[in-house]
């Protein structure tokens, strides 16, 4: 049975940019390497070799994950200790809490090339490396996308939904504290 309403219109789809449109095609490509690579190993060795391997990487990740995690609890409480003691905390440069924990769920994924991607990873010049390169990247797209500061970054994003609706609207405060009791301008119930 029909209403005769028209049907719901579904606003298009943005399209992605470049990079993203094959990142599901990279990871497809990048799970039949691994399990390739695992079928090599496990032709040329045996089973049991390619298993250790895994349980192996298992074991060292989390210990690395841990590790990671333990060192950036520490640095938060002495961080908050000195903030409560009055003492401004010297800033943090550089992520490597962060990619050392990216390395470590590296490990932990079953296959050989997220286990040396995870390795690496760990190794602190790429660390400081890839913090730097990292920090200037998101520096620049900063930069890049905000010319006129963070209110101009919430109203960009807002026109550029996918509906393109945008809704205009004025914020009136009402700063005077509240009264005790009906107030006079309120519209009275009836009783």
């Amino acid at each position: 049975m029909t209403t005769g309403a028209p049907p719901p219109i579904r606003p298009a789809r943005p399209r992605r940019s470049g990079p993203l449109r094959f990142l599901p095609l990279g990871i497809a490509a990048w799970l039949v390497l691994e399990i390739w690579l695992l079928i090599v190993v496990a032709g040329a060795t045996s089973g049991f070799v390619v298993f250790l391997l895994l349980v192996g990487g298992l074991v060292l990740g989390s210990a690395v994950i841990k590790r990671a995690g333990r060192r950036a609890f520490r640095k938060l409480s002495e961080a908050v200790q000195q903030q409560q003691s009055g003492v401004t905390p010297a800033p943090e440069t550089g992520g490597g809490g962060a990619l050392t924990m990216l390395g470590g769920l590296l490990i932990i994924l079953p296959g050989l090339i997220s286990d040396a991607l995870g390795l690496i990873l760990l190794i602190p010049p790429v660390q400081k490396a890839l913090g730097k390169f990292a920090e200037r990247t998101f520096e620049r797209k900063v930069r890049e996308a905000t010319p006129g500061g963070l209110g101009d970054a919430f109203q960009q994003a807002r026109m550029h939904r996918p509906d393109g609706k945008v809704v205009q609207g004025e914020v009136i405060r009402d700063d005077e504290p509240p009264m005790r009791g009906p107030r006079p301008d309120d519209p009275q119930l009836p009783h």
